[in-house]
């Protein structure tokens, strides 16, 4: 059983920095791939980034050039940087790993929220 715990969240004004952490009880290698997921009020669970070990990443349109997601095998936690914050960027943001046989992983969720 693999638990995933986000951390990092809070408030930030709007051009500002934030980096969330999900570290995960057991090792990570053969998780693959992780991802940050995002659920603003109102509307669904969008994908916001992916790794998977090959060190391959994928991005939304709305955070590219913006975000970057990383993952340290060897601290078993995955990353996502977030620069140049928008008020749209807003939601609780969810880690997500699926492991060799499928089967898919959530954290609990960490606030961002991004105002003046």
């Amino acid at each position: 059983q693999v638990q995933l715990v986000e951390s990092g969240g809070g408030l930030v004004q709007p051009g500002g920095s934030l980096r969330l952490s999900c570290a995960a009880s057991g090792s990570i290698s053969s998780l693959n791939p992780m991802g940050w997921y995002r659920q603003a009020p109102g509307k669904e669970r969008e994908l916001v980034a992916i790794v998977y070990s090959s060190g391959t990443t994928n991005y939304a349109d709305s955070v590219k050039g913006r975000f970057t997601i990383s993952r340290d095998n060897a601290k078993n936690t995955v990353y996502l940087q977030m620069n140049s914050l928008k008020p749209e960027d807003t939601a609780v943001y969810y880690c997500n790993a699926r492991n060799s046989f499928g089967r898919i992983y959530w954290g609990q969720g960490t606030q961002v929220t991004v105002s003046s």
